[in-house]
C-alpha cells in the first residue's frame, strides 16, 4: 500500500496475518520429482497400492493463554461508573449536556485530529509546518482518535513540543508498536507502544497539559467502551490536573486504549466504581465509533439546529481519501484489509460532511487538510521510517504553504480519465 497505512488496515489486518507469514516447512511443486532431479530414484507406486503409513505421533498442540475472569457489573452499574478520584475525567461522548460543560468558557479555533495509524505522520508534519510559519493558532479545543490521540497532547501543549511529535512519527518502527505473539485477546501484543507512550507522556508535560487546562484549554481523547457499546471522551487536562502517578498512569493508559485496534491489539481495561463495587471497563480504539471527532452524534447530524460555540473548525485527516486499484489476493486478511480500508474512507468522507454541515450551520470556518492523492511513496511494511518521513515532509511543506487547508469538504473521485484517442486511427470526421 502507499498512502494507506491506517490503523485498522496496515496495521490490524496485516497483524491478522501474522501466523499466514510463517514460510511453509516445504515447498510444493507442480512438477514430479524426477522431473525436478533427473538423478532422483524412481517414484513410489501410488497410495492406494502401498501399505497403509504409519500414523506420525501426536504434537502438542499450545495451550490458549488463559485470562482470569472479569468482574460482572449491570447497567446500571455503568451508568454511573467513575474513575476514583475523578469524577470530571470523562463523559460519553453521545452526552450533549456533558459536552457543552466541558468546554472552554470562551470560544476559539477547535482542530480535530484523526485516525490513521503510521499515516498520522501527515499530521504531524503539518502541525509542525504551520509552527514554521507562524500561522498555527493557539486551538481553544483539540480532539483526538487513534494515532490523532498519540499526537493530540503534542499539540496541545504547543510548538515548543514539535521535535517530540516530529520524531514520534519519523524515528518509529513497527518494533516500536507491537509484538508478534497472541496475548489471549489479540494477534499481537502491543507492550512496546505501552513503554513508548510511557516514554513520551513525561511528568513534565502532563504538567504543560494542566496549566493549558487551567487556562480555558480543552484536550479530549476518544476511546470506544466495548462492554457499553458507546464511545467515551476523555477530558485529558481535567486528568492532568489532578497531578500524581494516579493521573499520569491513566492519562497514558487512555492513550494506549484510543490506539487498540480490536483483535489487532489487546484492549484496555480501565478501573471504576460504581455503586459500591469496583470493575473494570474494557476500552479500544476511538476509531470503532467514528474517524475523528468534533461533538456527539446528535450535535452533528444533519437536522440539528446547533451551534457550535468555536471561532473556527480545523480537521486533519490522516489518510488519503482516493481509492487505490489493487488486486486482492484470495486470503481471509487481505480480503479483510480491502474491505476495511474501504468501509473506512467511506465512514470518513460522511464524517467531513457533517463537519462542514455542523461549521456552516454554526458560521464559522471549516478547513481541511488530508493527504493528497498525488504522494505515492512506496511503504515496505507497518511503520516504515522512510514512509513516514516522507509523508511528515510533505505535510510539514502542506504546513508552511500559503494553503495549508481547504475550505470545503475534498471533491469525490470521478471515474479515471481515459487516454485520448486519435481520430484518424478511430475514423472519426
Amino acid at each position: 500500500m502507499t498512502n494507506m497505512a491506517r490503523w485498522y488496515v496496515y496495521t490490524a489486518a496485516a497483524l491478522l496475518a501474522a501466523p499466514l507469514l510463517l514460510p511453509p516447512t516445504a515447498p510444493i511443486s507442480a512438477q514430479p520429482a524426477a522431473a525436478q532431479n533427473p538423478g532422483a530414484p524412481a517414484p513410489k507406486a501410488p497410495a492406494h497400492k502401498r501399505a497403509p503409513a504409519k500414523a506420525p505421533a501426536a504434537q502438542p498442540q499450545p495451550q490458549a493463554k488463559q485470562l482470569p475472569p472479569r468482574i460482572p457489573f449491570t447497567a446500571a452499574d455503568e451508568v454511573a461508573a467513575a474513575i476514583p478520584g475523578m469524577p470530571d475525567a470523562r463523559f460519553w461522548a453521545d452526552s450533549v449536556s456533558d459536552f457543552a460543560a466541558a468546554l472552554p468558557p470562551e470560544p476559539g479555533p477547535w482542530l480535530a485530529l484523526s485516525s490513521g495509524g503510521a499515516d498520522g505522520a501527515f499530521g504531524a508534519g503539518l502541525l509542525n509546518g504551520l509552527s514554521e510559519s507562524g500561522h498555527r493558532p493557539d486551538y481553544a479545543v483539540v480532539t483526538g482518535v487513534s494515532t490523532g490521540a498519540l499526537m493530540a497532547p503534542f499539540v496541545f501543549a504547543g510548538p515548543r513540543y514539535d521535535n517530540a511529535l516530529r520524531a514520534a512519527y519519523t524515528k518509529i518502527t513497527a518494533a516500536d508498536v507491537f509484538e508478534i505473539g497472541s496475548t489471549g485477546e489479540s494477534f499481537v501484543d502491543s507492550w512496546p507502544l505501552k513503554d513508548l507512550i510511557a516514554k513520551q507522556i513525561t511528568p513534565g508535560l502532563l504538567a504543560d497539559i494542566a496549566a493549558a487546562h487551567k487556562s480555558g484549554r480543552r484536550l479530549f481523547i476518544v476511546t470506544t467502551d466495548l462492554d457499553a457499546e458507546r464511545s467515551v471522551v476523555w477530558n485529558m487536562g481535567a486528568i492532568a490536573v489532578h497531578g500524581g502517578d494516579a493521573a499520569l498512569n491513566l492519562f497514558r493508559s487512555v492513550l494506549l486504549a484510543s490506539s487498540a485496534i480490536p483483535g489487532g491489539f489487546p484492549p484496555v481495561l480501565i478501573d471504576v466504581e460504581a455503586n459500591g463495587k469496583q470493575f473494570q471497563e474494557m476500552h479500544v480504539d476511538g476509531g470503532v465509533g467514528g474517524q475523528f471527532f468534533v461533538g456527539p452524534p446528535a450535535v452533528m447530524a444533519a437536522t440539528s439546529d446547533y451551534r457550535l460555540p468555536a471561532t473556527a473548525l480545523y480537521v486533519v485527516i490522516n489518510t488519503g481519501l482516493q481509492p487505490e486499484l489493487q488486486i486482492v489476493t484470495r486470503s481471509t486478511p487481505s480480503i479483510l484489509t480491502s474491505t476495511v480500508g474501504a468501509a473506512v474512507k467511506v465512514d470518513t468522507r460522511l464524517m467531513i460532511d457533517r463537519a462542514y454541515l455542523a461549521a456552516k450551520r454554526s458560521g464559522i470556518d471549516f478547513n481541511i487538510a488530508s493527504i493528497p492523492a498525488s504522494f505515492n511513496v512506496p511503504s515496505r511494511g507497518a511503520f516504515d521510517p522512510d514512509y513516514m518521513t516522507a509523508l511528515f515532509q510533505l505535510g510539514e511543506t502542506t504546513g508552511k504553504s500559503a494553503t495549508p487547508f481547504g475550505n470545503a469538504p475534498p471533491p469525490y473521485p470521478g471515474p479515471p480519465a481515459l487516454p485520448m484517442q486519435d481520430p484518424q486511427k478511430t475514423g472519426a470526421n
